[in-house]
């Protein structure tokens, strides 16, 4: 048995001494098969300059495991070793799979409730920003950040990035057959350090706004940096892969085939099914996402009270990451209220959706938060901390609508279910008394308002449940009879909450 340990879903490396002349990065393939009693896994292994070349593998059962590599070339072929995979430590619950259809766990059974905030080109900026980064990221809840592996030319993102994605040749320009290896082994050190912190790291491959030529790479090009992410990165339980940010802006250079491709190749190389989406610009571009090779739904679109039409359309969990931002820059998208974009995430949250969190406050130095990371200076994210801490408490197989599409009042007001708690979101609307979504089997339930701005829980007062009139609609007659046994009292202030909770 070899003395070389590592715990289950953490990260075990081999590295291997091979040719460093040519170009190792198209001239040299490798891989190697890891095997625990019958079973085989295929890991490709990937080219880290300097005639090193390394294999990492995931493994996801404890015991003893081996392997053996297999290339063309005499010096990488036949290598073999073993290591014992232990029990996981504490906070390492696996990679995040999709489950119940709509929702997501890690693969030790874990409830994960996506929370995510975005910072596009954090790993691009000064060490010490960086630094700054994550240590806002261990004080804020969140769980998930979008992340791109190339740099950023966008308004308030003009800088130069650390180092460049590939290296360069003897005209000045980055070759994009080189792919830096300084570059990605920094980018897979944060990716590390956000694993430590217990974040997912929603890794973007593409985007459009671009200065150095990533975006104008050759078809060949991209598949085979697709590939060599997939090599680079996918043993690290923490991966999400984000095929693009606004893929629909790329599609005069990255026809659709070609993002179907992607998929496929990550299908290939990436053993351990990593979840895979990519997101849209417009509002009317989204994805086909009933595809089989895309795990769940990213979305960008601000009117989040279609978030249950969308996982009707789809059918696989709804991730809103762009439900705007709060800020104060000039762009529409970035300049709501923080009470707005906490508005947005609990509609979502109570459609059965999951949002995500951005911050654009203007900066004289252009440090912003979505763009570079650094420090949060809005009020949003306190509030979507407090949103997540409530409901991990309860909820643990998902939140369901408790109604379908465009039933009322649901279509104005959101509620959501899981088990034996409930959450009725009332947003901008501002009643004294409310019955609708309680129980109507009698008053064995705890019931709480919830102030999701003041991030105050008190008990709800409850008195009898109102009758109303009844009114014809057509053939339909509504009110006539309670729709609950009891109704609540209400301070009468909008983005209240309802928590209903069966005594037991």
């Amino acid at each position: 048995m070899s003395n070389a340990s590592v715990e289950k879903w953490g990260v075990f490396e081999a590295a291997f001494n091979g040719p460093s002349g040519g170009n190792p990065y198209l001239d040299v393939a490798f891989d190697a098969v890891f095997s625990q009693h019958s079973r085989e896994i295929r890991v490709p292994g990937f080219y880290d300059g300097d005639g090193v070349y390394r294999v990492r593998f995931m493994p996801d059962n404890e015991g003893e495991w081996s392997f053996r590599t297999r290339s063309k070339t005499t010096e990488l072929d036949g290598k073999t070793g073993s290591f014992v995979a232990t029990k996981p430590s504490e906070g390492n619950h696996g990679p995040v799979r999709v489950r119940n259809k709509f929702h997501f766990a890690y693969a030790d059974g874990k409830p994960f409730l996506s929370f995510g905030t975005t910072c596009y080109a954090w790993t691009h900026q000064p060490l010490d920003m960086q630094a700054q980064t994550l240590e806002t990221l261990k004080q804020a809840r969140f769980n998930k950040i979008r992340m791109g592996v190339f740099p950023k030319d966008y308004p308030y993102n003009v800088n130069e990035p650390l180092y460049p994605c590939f290296e360069k040749g003897t005209d000045g320009k980055e070759d994009f057959d080189r792919p830096n290896p300084v570059l990605f082994r920094h980018f897979e050190k944060q990716v590390a350090a956000l694993c430590d912190l217990g974040i997912e790291a929603d890794i973007i491959m593409f985007h459009p706004y671009d200065r150095w030529g990533y975006a104008d790479m050759s078809a060949e090009q991209d598949f085979r940096y697709v590939a060599y992410l997939a090599a680079r990165l996918a043993a690290y339980r923490n991966v999400w892969w984000a095929l693009a940010n606004e893929y629909d802006f790329l599609l005069d250079t990255k026809p659709m085939s070609q993002w179907d491709r992607y998929f496929h190749i990550l299908e290939e190389n990436d053993p351990y099914g990593h979840l895979k989406s990519i997101h849209n610009g417009e509002q009317t571009m989204n994805f086909d996402h009933r595809k089989p090779w895309v795990t769940h739904t990213c979305i960008q679109n601000w009117d989040v009270k279609r978030t249950q039409e969308w996982r009707d359309a789809y059918g696989k969990p709804v991730v809103n990451d762009e439900p705007e931002y709060e800020g104060n820059i000039i762009q529409s998208w970035g300049n709501l209220t923080a009470q707005e974009l906490v508005h947005r995430f609990w509609i979502t949250m109570t459609r059965g959706g999951y949002a995500g969190h951005g911050e654009t406050y203007s900066h004289p130095e252009d440090l912003i938060w979505w763009a570079k990371g650094g420090e949060l200076r809005g009020e949003a994210w306190k509030r979507i901390g407090f949103l997540r801490e409530l409901l991990e408490q309860d909820v643990v197989n998902g939140l369901e609508p408790m109604a379908g599409t465009g039933e009322w009042p649901w279509t104005r007001v959101s509620g959501a279910r899981d088990g034996d708690v409930s959450y009725i979101y009332l947003g901008e609307h501002q009643p004294i008394i409310w019955s609708t979504g309680l129980p109507k089997d009698g008053t064995d339930y705890d019931v709480d308002i919830i102030d999701t701005w003041e991030m105050t829980i008190r008990p709800a007062k409850k008195v009898e449940a109102p009758i109303p009139h009844p009114t014809r609609h057509g053939a339909i007659v509504r009110g006539g009879k309670a729709d609950a046994a009891f109704g609540v009292e209400l301070p009468g202030k909008p983005c209240q909450a309802l928590r209903i909770r069966k005594k037991h």
